[in-house]
Order: C-alpha cells, then sequence, then structure tokens
C-alpha cells in the first residue's frame, strides 16, 4: 500500500466534518477552551467510525481511509507535519493470518477427549511458519507463568519447558486470593496475557495456554473468541533475535478443569499455585492440534503531527491516541460483522483534532513542541506505540511527557475523572490541580485488578522512562450520580467493548462529558509547555530509574 500521496484538498469524506475552511479549524482565540466542540468531536467521531472505514483494521482499505483522513484532518488544521516532510511514520509488521483445526485432541492418563475450538479453546500463533503443529506435546500446568526476582517468585523453576505446553493462570500471584503477594489486589506486568506468552517463549515453551477468569482477565471469554481463525498482528522482526511460542491461547475455566481431570488433578492446584515456593506440575496429559498461517510483510504507519515550540522547539510535549480498531470480523447476533470502534478508539483520535484545535487557537504560541500521535495497531498488542519508542521521531530523552487517550466520555459531564495508575507520576499532582480549578475531583481506578495503566500506548512511553499520564472517564455524573456512571461503564464494557456494537450514536451520546476532559488533559498540556521544572515519576515507580539514567546519560 502506497499512502504517501496527501490529498490536501478537502475530499467526500471530509466533507462530512465541515472541515472546508483552515481559518475556522484554527482562529477561535483567547485561552484555547473556547476552541473545543462536542459537535465537532462527534462528526469526526462519526466519520471515522463510519462502515465505510471498515473498522480500521492495518493493512487493509480502512487503514487507507483513516490515515489519508488524518494526514488531511491535520493539514487543514494548519499543522505541521511531525516526521520531516511527511505526517506519516511507517511501521513495517507482518499480519499473521490463521486458520486452526477445529478441535483439540487430549490424552490424559486420566481419560481421552477432542476440545472444540472457538467453543473451548482460543489459539493463535506469532509464528510465520506456513504450518504450526502439537502432536502429542506434553502439557505442563506453570501456575501463573511469571517470574519475578524482585518477588523471589519463579514459577518456571526447576522446568525445561523447552517443546512444552505450558497451563497458566491469568493475572498476578495471590489474586483474589492473597493480598500480600506483588501488589495485592493492583495488577503489575506479570498479569497481563502478553507478559505471560512472553515469558513462556523465553523459557523456550512451545506453547502458552492461559486459564480465562472474567474477573481477572477483565472482559469476558467472547472478547478472546474475537481471536479464532482471524489475523494478528505483530512488527516485522526479520533479521532480529526474537523468540515465539509455537501456540498461544486461551482456555474456558471449564476446559481447564477437564484438562485437570484428565490428569487425575483438580483445581487444588491453583491453590498451591498462590503460595510462594511453588513448583511446576506435569499433568502427563498431551496435546494435538494444527494451524494453517498466512504471513504478509507490509508497512502500516503511525500518524504524526505537531505545532513548533516558540521558545524550545526541541522539546517535545507528545499526545497520544490509537486509531486502529478490529476490521471486519466474526458477525454478532445481529448479523454486524463490522467492528467500528466508535468509542475505541475513533473518540480519543478524533480527540487529538480538539486538542490541536485549541493549541492552535493560543494567543500566544506553546514554548515547547506539541506533538499528536496517532498511532497503529494498539489492538494488537501496542504495536505502533512500541515501533515509536524504539524508533522516535523525537528524542526521549527530550520528551517532557506524555498524555494518552483511550476512550472518551459518551454519557455526559462528569465531577471526576479518574486517573490510571496511582502515583506514578507528579502529572497526577497537574491533573489534579486543572481539575480543581473547574470545580472537579480526580479520583483512581476502582479495578485496578484489571492492569489498565500496561494495556494503551502510554505503557511505551513509561518503559522507555518517559512520564506518561493516562486517565479514564469518571463516574460521578452530574445530576445524576455515580451510580448512573458506573452503570454506563459497565454496560460499555459487557456489551459493547471489542464487539460490532460499539457504533456511534448521535442520538444518546453525550459528548460534553468528553469535552470536559479533553479540556483538563488540555490545560494539563499547556503547562507542560511552559514549565521550565519538567514532571518527575515519583519515588516507587518502577519507571524512575529509566528516566534518570536517560536524563544524566543522554
Amino acid at each position: 500500500m502506497n499512502y504517501r500521496i496527501l490529498i490536501l484538498g478537502c475530499v467526500a469524506v471530509l466533507a462530512l466534518t465541515g472541515c472546508s475552511q483552515k481559518t475556522t479549524e484554527s482562529a477561535t482565540g483567547g485561552d484555547g477552551l473556547s476552541a473545543f466542540s462536542a459537535d465537532s468531536l462527534g462528526k469526526n467521531i462519526s466519520v471515522l467510525a463510519s462502515d465505510d472505514f471498515q473498522g480500521r483494521k492495518p493493512f487493509t482499505d480502512g487503514e487507507t481511509k483513516t490515515v489519508q483522513f488524518l494526514e488531511q484532518k491535520f493539514a487543514s488544521m494548519g499543522l505541521e507535519p511531525g516526521n520531516g516532510n511527511s505526517y506519516l511514520q511507517d511501521v513495517p509488521m507482518v499480519n499473521i493470518a490463521t486458520e486452526a483445526a477445529p478441535g483439540m485432541q487430549v490424552q490424559g492418563t486420566k481419560g481421552s477427549f477432542e476440545l472444540k475450538g472457538f467453543t473451548d479453546y482460543v489459539i493463535w500463533t506469532e509464528k510465520t511458519d506456513s504450518v504450526i503443529s502439537l502432536n502429542k506435546d506434553e502439557l505442563v500446568f506453570a501456575g501463573y507463568g511469571v517470574v519475578a526476582p524482585e518477588y523471589n517468585w519463579n514459577d518456571y523453576a526447576g522446568l525445561d519447558a523447552k517443546g512444552k505446553i505450558v497451563l497458566v493462570m491469568v493475572n498476578d500471584p495471590g489474586f483474589g486470593v492473597d493480598k500480600s503477594l506483588f501488589k495485592g489486589d493492583t495488577m503489575t506486568y506479570y498479569g497481563r496475557w502478553t507478559y505471560k506468552f512472553e515469558e513462556a517463549a523465553r523459557q523456550g515453551a512451545k506453547g502458552c495456554l492461559i486459564i480465562h477468569n472474567t474477573k481477572g482477565a477483565s472482559y469476558p471469554f467472547s472478547v478472546v473468541q474475537n481471536n479464532w481463525n482471524g489475523s494478528r498482528l505483530r512488527l516485522d522482526d526479520r533479521g532480529k533475535e526474537q523468540k515465539y511460542c509455537s501456540t498461544v491461547g486461551w482456555v474456558t475455566q471449564q476446559t481447564a478443569q477437564r484438562l485437570l481431570s484428565a490428569a487425575g488433578k483438580d483445581t487444588t492446584l491453583y491453590a498451591q499455585a498462590n503460595k510462594p515456593g511453588f513448583k511446576p506440575v506435569p499433568l502427563g496429559v498431551k496435546l494435538s492440534t494444527s494451524i494453517k498461517v498466512k504471513a504478509t510483510y507490509n508497512k502500516s504507519h503511525n500518524v504524526i503531527a505537531k505545532i513548533t515550540g516558540a521558545k524550545h522547539p526541541d522539546e517535545y510535549i507528545i499526545y497520544t491516541a490509537h486509531w486502529d480498531h478490529l476490521g471486519i470480523g466474526k458477525p454478532d447476533e445481529t448479523g454486524d460483522s463490522i467492528y467500528n470502534g466508535a468509542l475505541d478508539n475513533a473518540s480519543a483520535t478524533a480527540g487529538l483534532f480538539e486538542l490541536a484545535r485549541g493549541f492552535k487557537s493560543l494567543a500566544n504560541k506553546p514554548a515547547r513542541t506539541v506533538v499528536f500521535l496517532s498511532v497503529t495497531a494498539e489492538e494488537q498488542g501496542l504495536w505502533g506505540s512500541a515501533y515509536y519508542a524504539l524508533n522516535p521521531v523525537y528524542p526521549l530523552n527530550k520528551t517532557v511527557a506524555n498524555i494518552n487517550m483511550d476512550v472518551l466520555n459518551s454519557y455526559g459531564k462528569t465531577k471526576d475523572i479518574v486517573i490510571v495508575g496511582r502515583n506514578q507520576s507528579q502529572l497526577e499532582d497537574y491533573l489534579k490541580e486543572a481539575a480543581e480549578k473547574k470545580g472537579r475531583v480526580i479520583s483512581f481506578e476502582t479495578h485496578p485488578e484489571s492492569g489498565y495503566y500496561y494495556r494503551s500506548d502510554h505503557f511505551n512511553f513509561a518503559k522507555a522512562g518517559v512520564p506518561a499520564l493516562y486517565v479514564n472517564n469518571g463516574i460521578d455524573v452530574v445530576d445524576k450520580g455515580k451510580e448512573y456512571g458506573q452503570q454506563k461503564a459497565d454496560e460499555y464494557t459487557k456489551k459493547h467493548y471489542h464487539r460490532p456494537s460499539d457504533k456511534y450514536d448521535a442520538t444518546t451520546w453525550n459528548l460534553e462529558g468528553a469535552i470536559g476532559d479533553l479540556q483538563l488533559l488540555f490545560e494539563v498540556g499547556k503547562r507542560l509547555t511552559s514549565d521550565e521544572k519538567w514532571p518527575e515519576w515519583k519515588q516507587g515507580s518502577e519507571f524512575k530509574a529509566i528516566r534518570d539514567k536517560s536524563i544524566i546519560n543522554p
């Protein structure tokens, strides 16, 4: 695909947003707050989440339309290209399309049977071999699949995992059982499914299957089922030393119990796995199945625009939001197969435009450069931001902060705004001060066990040492209360998250709350552009040492 042709005029799809005149995009003047518009936000969401954009999956026509729309929009607003003379950063990737066999044969000392794909388990691969096979490969229960020296924890202790399939539990050791382990109810990166697959590969395992638990994963098994016989993306790492398991995936709790029963075991193993000193348990169960693979190498794209700072042009504040979603997939109960991703994340992508218009309308140009980065392939594993962090357009030791957005508020103004990742950086204090000036309050995530701080694009900036702020929508809705707000949040997770029903609805959505949140993030950004002192990680943050080292040894 070639996305290099910039069409700077407004084409038909842009006409839908009413962005025909550059002057109306930027010249609102004042403190920037009056430039924000719920109407404008909604119109841009409606375009990005339309069926015409086909769910915005990388490597599809949906990417072509999305990337062109973002380029044209930034250009029409008078923003400079963020990567030299281009608005694009190429992200070399590989698309791995899989066709798994319909079943998996299980042979155990206490019984043999066949599991049904999609219903009992979901598997895929991150390898590019044309055929992946399990042929009576041994299954080992490896607790949580965690190796964490700082917690004196090693679920692989004494195990030669080479050629074996490890069966592991979701979340962190002690989850829901022992709050004294790890960070108690707050998930660490060790609890994320991505980490478990990575560690299994480092250990030489042939495969890794995670036992699904809705509370521990923070989403139902139906979300996992979206990966059945679909395609997934990862970075193109040809020529680099990188380990992958042949087979990765999830099994239901019921399936896990059947596997343990086939070994003459039961779920008391779970309790053992929550105790220090746990050792992996060979099950004497063998698994057989296969996956056909088609690998396609191509380039996806991050889209980058900027406003060059007037005083410190070589220091940067980066706003991020991912433009991608899941594309066209398995039809839902209504027959709809387009995963439009209106809230996730057309909403925050459109929010970048509102922020940009705010900064463009300021009476005085920002002192530092403000960057608007819309990244690709978040849904596939945060790959667009990972690539940027590995190949930064702007030096990371000159990047003052990252402010990330993922899913804006669609149910009205709230008194609160939620910080994800408590006590990480001083950016939390900046947000608190901005909120208090608006008569609002900050609160903290109510489900830290879900590990949301490790589940969006700011995480790749944090891993590189850049202080990163990530917020969630408040729930204390003005005139309706917390119960209503929690109901709306739960409704989205249960009914619409990663489903075709995540659509834009102008008749029911109230974007005034989203505008209020964007304005707070704008105020934080304005402060960052002018403060002489850079924000720092707080004591106790796992990212502080990385930043300190990068500043001292650039």
